[in-house]
């Protein structure tokens, strides 16, 4: 999976938030994390503003749990599908190459429903999918 920016910045603000589910089984390693360097860059660019309010140990230990678990992928081809923000397109650059099952975001409208082989989701749709595929 692909975690778009917003979901860790939810998962950091709103504990016990779905995003914030999300981000535990990831870093708990239940789910393979994927990321690329430009990905790893708005997430540290990002993380810090003060405007989020978090704390420099907060950002400093999810950055370093999500570089930790994370699998990096170096994307080779350039994306232009996501018109609303271009830098979304990092996001499906890096599903891509990946292979990546899914791709969670709190913006759904920015991506279009499937990319390739990556389903766009938001938290509540995959944590859906993952219980069930659990029960199975």
């Amino acid at each position: 999976m692909v975690l778009d920016t917003n979901v860790i910045v939810s998962g950091l603000l709103k504990p016990r938030s779905l995003e914030d589910q999300v981000l535990r089984l990831a870093l708990a390693g239940y789910l393979a994390l994927f990321l690329s360097p430009p990905i790893l860059a708005e997430y540290a660019a990002v993380l810090p503003r003060p405007k989020l309010k978090l704390k420099a140990v907060e950002v400093k230990r999810a950055l370093s749990g999500i570089e930790k678990i994370g699998t990096l992928v170096q994307p080779s081809r350039v994306v232009k599908a996501a018109k609303h923000d271009e830098p979304d397109n990092r996001f499906l650059e890096c599903a891509e190459t990946a292979g990546a099952d899914f791709l969670i975001t709190g913006n759904l409208r920015h991506f279009p429903a499937q990319w390739k082989t990556t389903r766009v989701v938001n938290a509540r749709q995959f944590l859906e999918y993952f219980v069930s595929s659990r029960r199975d």
